[in-house]
Formats: structure tokens, C-alpha cells, sequence
């Protein structure tokens, strides 16, 4: 059967993604594989795999140190790129990130309270920043209900920038209460972002949530322009778009949540990878997300290998995402292509 003229095009930019996204599997596969490498033991640069076979130390460095490390870099990456795309699109607003409900000053605000209060070990850490993280949820979605101002999205964003300021002040509150020489530094590190703590256990304490979020949010990819239109429109097309909203903003705040608790605040990766994805793949969510999953995990994961690997000493791995992150939306911009003006 032939296929008509008109279809044509369409059909071959289709085919065309199609080959980009296995494409980005394969270079996500090839980054990883060399990062599993990267190191500067026994000297900087890559090793030499048959190492592993002889060196115990290396085998060990390798498969408790590097190898849960780079896979918490790539779910960062994905989790933060993907929550960061639903956003964008069920909030009609390029410039929101996953943090943005109260979430990411949320946890920085427990993970500040439990260094200066509770001692700040890992464990205490992780939870008073996950706790608060959800708590800033919650009460983005209740102060979003007793608004009296504009429409139910309108609503959710002024309830979130508001518990985000509150957040900010009580951060600001505990650092200047910190001590200066031990935990104000400690907090300072953690607000920097980084996976130099992660263990095993530490990740696979965070798998139960994240996993099952970013399948959602990947199942979902078909409903989400459908989402992103009006209630009215929404609806008469067959979807439910309260209930369906809720649960995709559940499924990107979850993850998001148990992963800043593990790595701290690590920024830009869900503002400007859904860019990218979106300038490669178009507005369409069923391309575009997963296109900005794996560029997220590429991205993540580079800057880890940069932060690990470029000094004798690591460099917090919030720096360099913000570093490139600015970088990159400022080249978006400057060679955007020109709207004609009126």
C-alpha cells in the first residue's frame, strides 16, 4: 500500500527520532562503560580493564565505589530531566524545574536541621531532607487550596514560590545559627550537590521510589500534551486531568525528593535538558521525554566524571551542572532562531 505524499515527511521525522533515541541509548551505554574506567586510581585517567583482574583493590574500588555511583548519576539525571519536562508541560511554563513546588528548599531546609540539630549523620540527613521535601509538597498543595487568586495551576505555582521562600528564610535561619568552623561548612557542601557518599545501601534504599516514579512518568508520555491543554478540552477528550495531573506531579516530586536526599542540591539539569530534548524532538511528550531522560542521564553523568576526575579534589557536582547548564541555555537563546517582530 502506498503511502501518501503528504504523509511522507511526517513519517520520516518520525523514523528519524527514532534512530536519535537508540542513538542515545547506545552513547548513554558507551559513557557509562568508560566511567565504570575514570578514575585516578592507580594513576588519573582511564584503567586499564584487564586490571581488574589482577588488581583486588581496583576490582573493589570499581564494584563498591564507581559502579553505584555512576548509576545514581544516571537516575539523577533522568529523574530531575524527566520531572523537569512534565512540568514544563503540564505548567505551560519553560522555566519551572522539578524543585519548584517547595520541594528542592524543602529538603535543603532538613538537611540544614538535621546537621545542626540532629547530629547530621547520613542517615539523619537523608530523611529530614526526603520528610521535608514531601513536606513542601504538601503544603504547596494546601496553601494552593485556600488561594483565592486565578486558575488551579496558577494557584499551585504562587503556593510553591511562596513555601519556597518560607524554606529559603528558615535555611538562612539554621546557617546563621550553625556552627561556623563544623556545620556550616557541612551545609554549605550539601547545598553544592554531589555523590561522593553514595554507597549500595544508600541507593538502594532510594530504588523503591524512583523506579516506580519514572515508569509512570514514562507510561504517561502519550497523555501528557493532552494534559498540559484546559480543563474543558482535557476532558472532553477522555481524560481525567485533576487526577492524572496529581499523580504525574507525584511521580516526578517522589524521586526527585529521595534523590536530592541522597545527592543534595544539584540544579539545572531539569530546567535546560528539557529544552534541548525539545529542540531536537519537538513539543510532542512521547518523543521528547524520553529523549530528555537519557540526555539527563548523559549530562549527569559527565559532570560527576568531570567532578570526580579534573582536580586532585572533587568538585561538588552542583557546580559544574550550573556551570554547563548556563552555558548551554545561554548558547539556546543567543542562536534561537528570530520571531519576526510586529
Amino acid at each position: 500500500m502506498r503511502i501518501p505524499d503528504q504523509a511522507s515527511p511526517a513519517l520520516l521525522k518520525s523514523r528519524r527520532h527514532r534512530r536519535f533515541l537508540r542513538l542515545a541509548i547506545l552513547l548513554l551505554v558507551v559513557v557509562a562503560g568508560i566511567s565504570v574506567l575514570l578514575g585516578r586510581y592507580p594513576a588519573p585517567g582511564l584503567m586499564n580493564p584487564e586490571q581488574l583482574s589482577r588488581d583486588e583493590l581496583a576490582w573493589r574500588l570499581v564494584i563498591y565505589l564507581r559502579l553505584p555511583r555512576l548509576l545514581t548519576a544516571i537516575l539523577l539525571g533522568m529523574t530531575l530531566s524527566a520531572a523537569g519536562a512534565v512540568f514544563q508541560l503540564l505548567f505551560s511554563n519553560p522555566l519551572v524545574e522539578p524543585g519548584f513546588l517547595g520541594v528542592s528548599q524543602g529538603a535543603a531546609f532538613g538537611a540544614a536541621l538535621s546537621i545542626v540539630f540532629l547530629g547530621g549523620s547520613a542517615i539523619a540527613t537523608q530523611s529530614a531532607a526526603a520528610f521535608f521535601a514531601l513536606a513542601g509538597l504538601g503544603f504547596s498543595y494546601f496553601l494552593a487550596r485556600r488561594l483565592r487568586y486565578g486558575g488551579w495551576i496558577l494557584r499551585l505555582v504562587l503556593a510553591g514560590i511562596a513555601v519556597s521562600a518560607l524554606f529559603s528564610a528558615g535555611l538562612g535561619m539554621l546557617k546563621y545559627m550553625a556552627d561556623p568552623l563544623r556545620q556550616l561548612p557541612e551545609i554549605t557542601f550539601w547545598l553544592l550537590g554531589g555523590l561522593a557518599s553514595v554507597t549500595w545501601p544508600r541507593l538502594l534504599a532510594v530504588l523503591p521510589v524512583v523506579l516506580p516514579g519514572l515508569l509512570v512518568i514514562f507510561l504517561y508520555r502519550w497523555r501528557i500534551n493532552l494534559l498540559s491543554l484546559n480543563d474543558e478540552i482535557a476532558f472532553s477528550l477522555g481524560a481525567a486531568p485533576g487526577r492524572e495531573r496529581w499523580l504525574l506531579i507525584l511521580a516526578a516530586v517522589l524521586p526527585t525528593a529521595a534523590l536530592i536526599s541522597l545527592a543534595g542540591m544539584v540544579g539545572w539539569v531539569g530546567l535546560i535538558v528539557p529544552h534541548i530534548a525539545r529542540r531536537l524532538f519537538g513539543a510532542e511528550a512521547r518523543l521528547s521525554l524520553p529523549a530528555a531522560m537519557l540526555f539527563g542521564g548523559i549530562f549527569t553523568l559527565l559532570c560527576d566524571d568531570l567532578a570526580r576526575t579534573l582536580l586532585a579534589g572533587e568538585i561538588p557536582l552542583g557546580i559544574l551542572t550550573s556551570l554547563f547548564g548556563a552555558v548551554i541555555f545561554l548558547g539556546l537563546m543567543m542562536f534561537q532562531k528570530a520571531k519576526a517582530q510586529p
